[in-house]
């Protein structure tokens, strides 16, 4: 009877001691195998800072934020320093800032590569609508009925022009708006770019209907032209640039 019981004292602490070992987190393999039949695979705990998310590891943006940083401190201090070592770089740098980039053109190239963002288009209509574009890109429409009261070579630059009172100006073609607003000697302005890379400028307008960055049509009603000194006439600015030069619009646009 003693012997009973002390055998069974042995097994209650020996599974005391079977409990105690896999709360500890230390369960024999052999445990595992018996249990399920295969081999208990080992587990990685990590740190915090081990489970970043891949695209966004904390280092990567520190560095970025330090080489703006930098950047930014190398070209402060040479456009204060006076050294003539630095006026090629400083040229590169001004030149860079005061390109203009390419809204319309990167539109049409996004359109032509990936599509419109929902086109439903069949491939007849598709190609029907890449030929409209096309022959918009090299066709001018007059922005408004009137007549040239400041020719092109008495500025070098644009053209003035008169029209009914409260009359509307339309784009002359498709484009991006890339100015909206008051621009010196022109008042209120509005700088279409287009696809070819062209721009035209309607300046001296009473009221502005576009917004910057607005996406516009040939034909779209862009703002309404200012009156005459004697409240007779309307009277705007408009001006063509192409490859970075001033143009006659009358050598593309027809005001008969």
């Amino acid at each position: 009877m003693k012997d009973r019981r002390k055998e069974i004292r042995n097994r209650i602490a020996k599974r005391k001691k079977m409990s105690g070992t896999r709360q500890a987190g230390l369960t024999p393999s052999f445990y595992d195998e018996d249990k399920y039949g295969f081999e208990r695979l080992p587990a990685y705990e990590g740190t915090p800072s081990d489970m970043d998310h891949p695209l966004f590891k904390k280092e990567v943006i520190y560095f970025k934020i330090l080489a703006a940083l930098c950047l930014f401190l190398i070209t402060a201090v040479m456009f204060k320093h006076p050294s003539d070592k630095f006026d090629a770089a400083r040229n590169f740098v001004s030149k860079t800032m005061d390109t203009e980039l390419q809204f319309a053109a990167i539109s049409m190239w996004y359109e032509d590569t990936f599509g419109k963002p929902i086109a439903f288009l069949p491939q007849d209509a598709g190609k029907a609508e890449q030929a409209k574009k096309t022959t918009a890109d090299t066709e001018y429409a007059l922005p408004a009925s009137g007549k040239i009261m400041e020719s092109f070579e008495a500025n070098g630059e644009g053209i003035l022009i008169e029209t009914g009172l409260g009359s509307k100006v339309e784009a002359v073609n498709e484009g991006t708006v890339i100015f909206s607003g008051v621009k010196k000697d022109l008042g209120k302005t509005v700088i279409i770019q287009h696809y070819d890379k062209s721009e035209s400028w309607y300046g001296g307008l009473e009221s502005i209907d576009v917004l910057l960055y607005d996406p516009v049509s040939k034909g779209k009603v862009i703002g309404t032209v200012a009156s005459s000194s004697d409240a007779s006439k309307g009277t705007f600015y408009l001006a063509i640039k192409k490859d970075d030069t001033f143009i006659d619009p009358k050598k593309v646009i027809s005001f008969e």
